[in-house]
């Protein structure tokens, strides 16, 4: 490889990493604009495995901005990221995967008793599987999908 291919592979990686994260903080902010952006136009996500919808991502997103008012607190910490690149002979390609480990800590919404929030906290984890293509604007998801592997509910 040279030095010009190893550049761009770099790159390209920290530019996936971005989308990535992009990802996490568009769902805890809620920014479902910002989430629907970081999928190409036929992208797709499934939840199914929570309990979830899957389908196209805007759907998913619509979802999404009903199913999280019942968290209004949310956390994703999205770890553990294993990223491939398509190689095009010793080049880096258009189309990547990043297998990813999620712990995700949420407070379920519910009353206050003397300003203190009583709602017990709900924790899901597992690992995330991402698709991306590299398009005109840039590394664009072109599926997720979450494979929830356990839950936890505490007051």
């Amino acid at each position: 490889m040279t030095q010009r291919v190893d550049l761009a592979t770099v790159m390209d990686r920290l530019a996936i990493d971005e989308v990535v994260t992009g990802y996490a903080v568009a769902v805890d902010d809620g920014d479902w604009d910002a989430y629907r952006a970081l999928f190409t136009a036929s992208g797709r996500a499934d939840y199914s495995s929570a309990g979830g919808i899957e389908g196209a991502a805007a759907e998913v997103a619509d979802w999404l901005a009903e199913t999280m008012k019942l968290f209004p607190v949310r956390q994703h910490l999205i770890v553990n990221r294993l990223v491939r690149l398509e190689d095009l002979g010793g080049s880096p390609g258009d189309s990547a995967e990043v297998r990813a480990d999620f712990l995700n800590p949420m407070r379920l919404a519910g009353p206050e008793f003397d300003g203190t929030v009583t709602a017990p906290n709900f924790v899901a984890a597992g690992r995330y599987s991402f698709a991306l293509a590299r398009t005109r604007d840039g590394w664009r998801l072109t599926r997720v999908t979450v494979h929830e592997t356990w839950r936890h509910m505490s007051a």
